[in-house]
């Protein structure tokens, strides 16, 4: 899968899962509900709503059988469209947003945004049966800022945003109007040009996104900008490697990407509900099938398992320097970040570091380490959530990056392929 075609098409989680979805149907992976019978040495995968886990079952499933585990997510911060979304000022319709997860909000002013989502609606001659539908429009919205003429001490000040007030996004000039001149509701009319003919809107969810596209950068091409690096980076390199990889003899290989770890994980779709325990549980048809005798419980086998929770890492700022702890400031360019944190923000112990150390040299992977500075908090991933709700030896991991959670981030290309190649080692 071509990684710039899949950062400009992933343009929300369910674009995200959509991209998934036809990469792996296009590799012979089976689309299925859970509780059918599996077959072994089989590929398929599951959705649920904009997430999904693909898995390779074994050639044969015994007593030693495990669970090899790559954790991702397919959200990323944004600013959602809310339900009444229209206000009209100063002669020009604007759409008010909601803002989702921790967006550095001033990356978002001054750029050419594009909206995109799902809808929900029923045909002219079903009311009563809801559909879904997937769009991306084909027009520009924008969120100015004010002139520095009108803000004289912003260079000096700095720029502060209020969420509330600087964030309505300018989306047309025509002022159009109902028959009774209501204004409201123009927004969701022109969402309802999306449909089939004669459809009627019931509800959407549509999110703003960085509409230029991704692109090579610095003297040598040698790093990427883009929007949605965070997580889209570790979902591509998750789905190259479980697509390249060959069912193995004995262990199941799972590929997670879940919503709404940017809020929290605590949702249907997220890392934090029983949507990866039910994938799991499933194996137990194909033991059924095998007529394997073994009583080993799923919760003994996850306790022997392994999990990668790759999201994405601080690399070291060159013109802040002081915003890292001196030993453990990763680079650009130097490989994989072990990530790791005595409050346990981080899932990464002992025994699933040192783990990932032996992978990492028998791969010949460069490796760096990364923890907060003690003065500074630390976030999170959705490590500490799956390895505390299965029991399954986990470590965080990433690729080092700038400007995280900017609506465009920046990489090193050379860190992306190490990441391919490292889980690739992990399904091998």
């Amino acid at each position: 899968m071509d990684f710039f075609e899949f950062l400009n098409t992933a343009v929300t989680p369910y674009h995200t899962v959509d991209a998934l979805k036809s990469f792996f149907k296009a590799n012979s992976f089976t689309e299925i509900e859970l509780g059918v019978n599996l077959e072994p040495a089989k590929a398929y995968f599951v959705c649920r709503e904009a997430s999904v886990i693909a898995f390779r079952t074994p050639k044969t499933w015994n007593d030693s059988s495990r669970f090899r585990i790559a954790l991702a997510h397919t959200d990323f911060p944004t600013l959602k469209i809310s339900p009444n979304p229209d206000v009209v000022n100063a002669g020009v319709c604007t759409l008010h947003t909601e803002v989702y997860g921790s967006p550095l909000y001033t990356s978002w002013l001054d750029r050419d945004l594009g909206y995109a989502g799902a809808l929900a609606y029923v045909d002219a001659d079903e009311s009563n049966t809801l559909k879904t539908k997937l769009f991306c429009g084909d027009k520009l919205f924008r969120i100015p800022q004010l002139a520095v003429h009108l803000n004289r001490g912003v260079n000096q000040d700095g720029l502060k945003v209020n969420p509330q007030i600087d964030f309505n996004a300018l989306w047309s000039g025509a002022l159009e109007s109902n028959a009774s001149g209501n204004r409201k509701n123009l927004f969701v009319k022109a969402l309802e040009k999306e449909l089939p003919e004669g459809a009627r809107l019931i509800d959407f969810d549509v999110q703003l996104f960085d509409a230029q596209p991704a692109n090579r950068g610095g003297f040598n091409d040698e790093w990427i900008y883009s929007g949605r690096l965070d997580n889209l980076s570790s979902c591509h390199a998750i789905a190259e490697a479980i697509v390249g990889a060959k069912s193995a003899e004995s262990d199941c290989l799972v590929a997670c990407f879940f919503n709404n770890e940017e809020v929290g994980s605590t949702t249907r779709e997220g890392a934090a509900s029983n949507f990866l325990k039910s994938v799991l549980d499933s194996s137990t048809s194909l033991r059924s099938a095998q007529n394997d005798e073994s009583h080993s419980s799923l919760a003994s086998r996850l306790s022997s398992s392994i999990a990668l929770s790759i999201d994405m890492a601080h690399a070291e700022h060159p013109n802040y320097v002081e915003k890292h702890e001196p030993n453990h400031a990763p680079l650009l360019g130097k490989g994989i970040v072990l990530k790791t944190n005595s409050q346990k923000r981080y899932a990464s112990d002992l025994m699933s570091s040192a783990q990932l150390r032996l992978l990492c040299e028998k791969a010949k992977i460069p490796l760096q380490v990364f923890i907060m500075r003690n003065d500074m908090p630390c976030g999170s991933t959705v490590g500490p959530t799956v390895s505390a709700s299965l029991g399954i030896p986990t470590v965080d991991i990433g690729e080092p990056m700038l400007s995280m959670h900017s609506i465009r981030e920046m990489m090193a290309a050379s860190d992306h392929a190490d990441m391919i190649k490292l889980v690739e080692a992990l399904y091998r």
